[in-house]
């Protein structure tokens, strides 16, 4: 790594390594995760008939408080393997950074 390198004509170049790798956002797996897991709840809940003293929504709602977390989960735990095979593709390149002017006086 060099830093501050002045050339015959002022300008002033510095070469650094930096790691690049492409990233997942994890909250957007974790929102797709708990859509499926809501859809999925939904779609088992209307398999079945529900019971006539309770009805459809309250049985539904208590099991889309399990169904939702559990994808979200599921989501972020895909998404934290994606995010693992990402570090292990990641690549380190030169980069190199030039200021033209004088280095002496501050901008």
């Amino acid at each position: 790594m060099e830093y501050g390198v002045v050339d015959d004509n002022g300008i002033v170049s510095e070469k650094t390594e930096v790691t690049i790798r492409r990233a997942p956002r994890l909250g957007v797996f974790v929102a797709l995760g708990a859509f499926v897991g809501a859809l999925a709840t939904l779609i088992l809940t209307s398999q079945f008939t529900p019971d006539p003293a309770v009805g459809f929504a309250a049985t539904a709602g208590y099991f889309l408080l399990f169904g939702v977390p559990a994808g979200a989960a599921l989501g972020a735990a895909v998404g934290l393997i994606i995010d693992r095979v990402s570090v292990a593709r990641a690549r380190t390149v030169t980069v190199e950074r030039e200021v033209v002017g004088d280095p002496d006086v501050d901008e």
